[in-house]
């Protein structure tokens, strides 16, 4: 059945006058009347009942009338709702993030974002960089939030936060009472890094620092979370370089200290597939920019 032709019955149903059905809806009568019979003829049914005296429905026009309301009302909310979708009012967002991002400023973001875009719905995934990478390839991620890393082919993204590394110590370490560390200083210590299978980048990263200060770490243990890297140096396993936002974090027993002299920052990158592209990519990004900007 079209939906042409039951918005003409409904109209008429309400009516119950071809005349005045005919004027609300900005046509003639004569259209009116075919339409009508033309959805009579498709349903087998006699919908109205015409006589001098007017216009009644027939046993099945009350039936249909219901149904039609249901199914207009349907193909209303169905257009509407496309709309808001395309505009990024309306949807679903899959979220991939890296641990890091929940002391960068994702938590506000996503706040942000349910009190602005109410009908959206956020799935998240925690995932290392390279696994969030292949789900956006694979069209199950619409946007990550990875470390450092060159986007592939086919792929956008926006640095969201640029930071410096900080010392991480045990609260009990010798050079706790510093009020900056030379990272030269820690050749002696052991070294908790983030994994190379995880983030090779950043693993390299902080390597090629320490090497630059004249030394090769000697690596006590490599995990996959950066929760796992601080509760490592809280329990006095070592020490570790971490991304500033950690300090954020509140563990106790933990010490943090700016490095002395110029070094490489960490990063934190959003990236997402050029085509197709989920408008709601757009209002994630302005969120977390916000979000980054309120935390500095």
């Amino acid at each position: 059945m079209e939906l042409r032709l039951l918005h003409y019955f409904v109209t008429l149903a309400e009516e119950l006058h071809f005349s005045r059905a005919a004027q609300r809806l900005s046509i003639s009568q004569p259209p009116l009347s075919v339409a009508i019979k033309q959805l009579e003829q498709e349903l087998q049914a006699q919908l109205f009942e015409r006589s001098s005296k007017g216009v009644r429905l027939t046993a099945a026009g009350e039936h249909l009338l219901g149904k039609a309301r249901q199914l207009l009302a349907l193909s209303r909310q169905a257009a509407q709702e496309t709309r808001d979708v395309a505009e990024g009012t309306r949807g679903h967002l899959r979220l991939g993030f890296v641990g890091s991002s929940l002391y960068r400023g994702l938590p506000q973001a996503l706040e942000r974002l349910q009190q602005s875009h109410p009908q959206v719905r956020v799935d998240m995934l925690e995932a290392n960089s390279g696994e969030q990478i292949l789900g956006l390839q694979q069209m199950r991620l619409d946007v990550a939030l990875v470390h450092s890393i060159q986007p592939p082919e086919g792929m956008e993204s926006r640095l969201i936060v640029e930071e410096p590394f900080v010392v991480c110590l045990p609260e009990q370490h010798a050079l706790r009472g510093r009020a900056s560390i030379d990272l030269a200083d820690l050749r002696h210590d052991r070294l908790i890094l983030f994994s190379s299978l995880v983030s090779p980048a950043y693993h390299q990263r902080i390597y090629d620092m320490c090497l630059a200060h004249g030394f090769a770490p000697e690596v006590r243990h490599e995990v996959r979370h950066w929760l796992s890297v601080i509760s490592l140096v809280s329990l006095g396993q070592g020490v570790a370089l971490v991304p500033a936002a950690l300090e954020r974090v509140g563990m106790p027993h933990l010490v943090f200290r700016p490095l002395q002299g110029a070094h490489p920052s960490s990063e934190m990158l959003a990236m997402w597939r050029r085509s197709p592209a989920n408008p709601l990519v757009q209002v994630l990004l302005e969120c977390l920019r916000q979000a980054a900007a309120e935390l500095q």
